[in-house]
């Protein structure tokens, strides 16, 4: 095997190399595994109507920073809602009067949880809840609303048949 013909190979190896790295950088990116922080961490609950298609590992996010991540999900069959569990960073406390919504990233992004602060001078503690949430906005639903309020207007008369009007 000549030298050109090795450095080549070399050359080849490197590159698939280097695409098999951003293949696996973008299956973590995807699957929200991209950020392994184990810094100390408290867990809070939220209650939802609906939670759409959020899933677990989902972001938490303040002012479009990331404070944590869903830790788990499951179904509260005496209150007949989802039961979400939020680890947030214990490097950012939230008063006890914070709201949580869950947000779409853009119009058919993935789902995240949005928390907005209160004013409460006490702060939530590990096992809290949060007590105000607002459900998942689902896109089936927007359409049927307008689609049955569209068909539950009249009909709209002809430009021509005004009444009172002779020609």
């Amino acid at each position: 095997m000549t030298a050109s013909r090795r450095a080549i190979d070399l050359m080849v190896g490197g590159f698939v190399l280097l695409g098999l790295a951003a293949l696996v950088f973008l299956a973590l990116k995807a699957a929200n595994l991209g950020s392994f922080a184990s810094g100390p961490t408290y867990d809070v609950q939220a209650r939802f109507d609906n939670i759409g298609g959020l899933k677990p590992r989902a972001p938490v996010k303040s002012a479009g920073v990331v404070v944590g991540r869903v830790a788990a999900i499951s179904f509260d069959d005496q209150a007949y809602q989802a039961r979400v569990v939020l680890n947030l960073d214990a490097r950012y406390q939230f008063p006890q009067d914070t709201s949580a919504k869950i947000l779409t990233s853009g119009l058919l992004g993935e789902q995240y949880i949005g928390l907005e602060p209160g004013g409460d001078t006490r702060m939530l503690a590990g096992g809290g809840v949060i007590r105000m949430t607002q459900s998942a906005v689902v896109l089936e639903n927007l359409i049927s609303q307008f689609l049955f309020s569209k068909a539950a207007e009249p009909a709209a008369a002809p430009a021509g048949s005004a009444s009172g009007s002779k020609p």
